[in-house]
């Protein structure tokens, strides 16, 4: 695995939905996003109510729905020199599922960060291949920050 030191980090946090301004605060946010960084970094996350969610995963990838997080990639690899994205996080999906899967709210927050910034790094899941690389990062990533692997069966 990459070694993730400290990378320079523009980060822009915007509650549009401000229900988990706060239960998910900045400080919170910047450390899953620093734990993810591959490199510097100018990044946007933004909590959105599902109306939102759902019209930007319609318009964007075709699917009419609300997701739990959709990244806007403008650089694609962590060759690049700065790491540039908007990161969506839909507030009704994501405490929708942390309820389902009977974790804390914060939790389910910052592993969805964390796959947010790995994607905006260029890491996909497309693949089984792809997929398991990105559950083994996202899974050591957050051990690193204290928080249980969210594959794990509960």
């Amino acid at each position: 695995m990459a070694s993730r030191s400290r990378h320079p980090l523009s980060l822009s946090v915007q509650y549009a939905d401000a229900r988990l301004k706060d239960a998910i605060a900045r400080p919170a946010i910047r450390r899953w996003v620093q734990a993810a960084l591959l490199a510097p970094a100018e990044l946007t996350i933004r909590f959105v109510d599902a109306e939102e969610g759902r019209v930007l995963n319609r318009d964007y990838r075709g699917k009419d729905y609300a997701t739990n997080v959709l990244t806007f990639a403008y650089s694609e690899t962590a060759d690049e020199a700065v790491v540039q994205a908007d990161i969506i996080l839909c507030s009704d999906v994501l405490e929708r599922e942390a309820a389902e899967q009977g974790i804390g709210l914060a939790d389910h927050a910052a592993h969805l960060v964390v796959h947010g910034v790995l994607h905006a790094q260029g890491y996909d899941h497309e693949d089984d291949d792809e997929a398991a690389e990105m559950e083994q990062l996202e899974t050591e990533i957050l051990a690193t920050l204290g928080l249980p692997d969210p594959y794990r069966e509960r």
